[in-house]
Parts: C-alpha cells; structure tokens; sequence
C-alpha cells in the first residue's frame, strides 16, 4: 500500500479524495491544521471504510513543523495538495491574507517534496485560471485571462511555481483545473461544513432551504446568459475526487508524457444559478426563499469545462446529473440538522 499524504484533508475536496483514495487501496495520511475545518468530519471517513485516518494538525506555513511530518513519513509516495483559503470574496477583501497562506504553504511543501524525494505531485487548481475566458468551454490549452480575484491569482501563480519547480527536480507534478464541485457523499457521512455563512452557492442554497439563514442572494441577473445569473459547471464532489485517485494512478504507472500535465474536471455542461436553484427545489420539494441582487466583485460571468483530455488519458468520467448532486447536498444538510447535538460539541463551525 503506497502513502499518499493529503493536504487540507479535513476540507470539503481533501476528505471525500481520503475515502475514494482508501477504498482503492491507498494508504493515506493527512495534513490539515484545522483552522477552517473540524477534524470531527475524519470519524466519517471511518464509518464509509473502515480505516483510522492520522491528521497532523499542523500549518504549513511553517516550514520546520512541516518538514517534521515529512521525517516522520520517509515513504510517502505522493502528494496530494488542497490546503488554500478559497473564499473568492474574502480573497477580495483580504488579498494579503491569500498570498502568504496559499503561496507559503505551496512552497513548503514544495521544499519538502525536494528534500525527501516525494515522486508525485498533485495540485488542486482551479477553473478561475481561466479568468473570463474568450469561448466556452474551456480546455486546457485555452488563453488564461487575468484573474478576477486574488484568489485565482494565487492558482495561477502556484502553477507557474510548480510548473517551473519540476523542471530541475525528480517529482513529477499534475493541475487539476476544477469546476465547482457540490454534493455530498451519497452514504451521508462526510459533506461541506462552510464557516460562518457560505459563500458558495450550493450549501447557501441548502441552508437557505433548512432555516439556518434567512434568505438567498443571486448576484447580478443581467449576465448576457439564458435567464441573466451566472452559468458554472456544477461536478459531484465524489467525481471530482476520484479523479484525483486516477491522477496518482497515472503518474505511478508512469503514463504521464510530460513531468507538468494538466487536465480539465468539468462535466462539460453550463447551468445557471437560477436553473441550479430550480434543481434544487425540484428533488427537495422545498420552495426556495431567494431574492435577486447586483453583481458580486470577483464573480466570473461563465465558464463550463472541456473535458475530453481528463477522459481519455485519466479514464476518467463524471457520473452524476445536478439534480443527483442537489439530493445529496441537502440530505448532508439533514443529516447535520438531525445529528446537531452530537457534532456541536465537536465543531466550532456549526455552533
């Protein structure tokens, strides 16, 4: 069983890419100082599989208490990284904030990846390299335009670190371009915990939906789009995970062509806010309680993924409908709503 060390595994992305990794037989540690997390989510984890996950509760902005998980662990084999703040409005709010925690953090892990001869390198990146793009959809070899947030700045600026990093190294490297993943795990053990109010759409909409805030903003509704909101590519958080498992398959098996590949998680299909809020209404039979507001700094106006290059050299396929997608967020939201007593003495975020 080979050790693959995850970053930020105590996030959304970081712990559903633990079980998908664990059930194909991975061996699996993580990293994850807990500051926008709840190490609470792992006993989820050990429910779907069986396995005790070890996390590190350390910051990786610090380099020493970084490399001392790395001398504990001299035979990881790959890396997984996710550890970023993400929030594309606090991004515009606190740019500063983004630059030292998602560019520092990369670095040292990068150092560490060096210093310990880790082969294998795993980068969630973002369709927000992207910018707003020319023509739809997107594939990998498509211009990137200037980001609309700090935040996208620091996925593209780590691209160009990595990218140049393992051009004089041993590691070879994979970026992950992902859409927006939404949903839960189907078993209803692990889901999004987003802290304080959410700033994605999905868990805004599902809260929204079981009274945990009052209402729902959809911002700007004269987009030049089918019905004026924005249009994004909506992927199930388990398709997008397990093709975080094929990427270390692909560089294990030594398929990769160059030591910087790229590759495009989309399902390939646009929605709007509006129609995904529709989605929603249709598999929950709960009317939504939404208001129309102005455009949001930062906000893209469309973007959906080619993702042909993910299919045929990952074997990769997304297989889940938006409304799969919408019935798995909101039966993690009730399962938070009925299981509230037990986690609230456990995580911070829900209290």
């Amino acid at each position: 069983m080979k050790k693959i060390l995850v970053t930020g595994g105590c996030g959304y992305i970081g712990i559903h890419t633990i079980v998908d990794l664990v059930q194909n037989g991975y061996q699996v540690i993580s990293i994850d100082n807990n500051s926008r997390s709840n190490p609470f989510i792992l006993e989820g984890v050990e429910k779907i599989t069986g396995k005790k996950i070890k996390n590190y509760t350390v910051d990786l902005c610090n380099f020493d208490d970084t490399q001392a998980v790395f001398e504990e662990n001299k035979d990881i084999a790959g890396i997984i990284h996710f550890a970023a703040y993400k929030a594309v409005g606090e991004s515009v709010e606190k740019p500063l904030m983004y630059f030292d925690n998602n560019l520092s953090s990369l670095l040292n892990i990068l150092k560490c990846c060096a210093i310990f001869n880790v082969p294998h390198f795993v980068f969630s990146s973002s369709c927000t390299v992207y910018g707003n793009p020319d023509t739809i959809p997107v594939t990998e070899n498509t211009p990137l335009k200037p980001a609309e947030s700090p935040y996208g700045m620091t996925k593209q600026i780590g691209e160009d670190i990595i990218k140049d990093t393992v051009k004089t190294g041993a590691t070879n490297a994979i970026l992950l371009r992902y859409f927006n993943p939404v949903g839960a795990h189907r078993s209803a053990d692990i889901g999004e915990i987003p802290l304080g109010k959410p700033a994605n759409l999905v868990p805004a909409i599902t809260q929204t939906a079981i009274g945990k805030i009052p209402s729902l903003t959809v911002y700007g509704t004269d987009y030049d789009t089918r019905d004026g909101s924005c249009i994004r590519d909506y992927i199930h958080v388990s398709d997008i995970a397990h093709a975080h498992t094929l990427a270390l398959n692909y560089l294990l098996e030594k398929r990769n062509k160059t030591n910087c590949d790229i590759f495009n998680l989309g399902t390939g299909n646009g929605y709007t806010v509006l129609e995904a809020i529709a989605a929603f209404e249709k598999v929950s039979g709960v009317k939504l309680n939404y208001q129309l507001g102005p455009r949001r700094t930062g906000d893209v106006v469309a973007i959906y993924a080619n993702n042909d290059k993910a299919k045929k050299d990952l074997g990769w396929m997304p297989e889940t409908t938006l409304e799969e997608m919408m019935h798995t967020a909101w039966q993690w939201e009730l399962k938070l709503k009925h299981d509230e007593n037990l986690f609230s003495g456990k995580n911070t975020i829900l209290n």
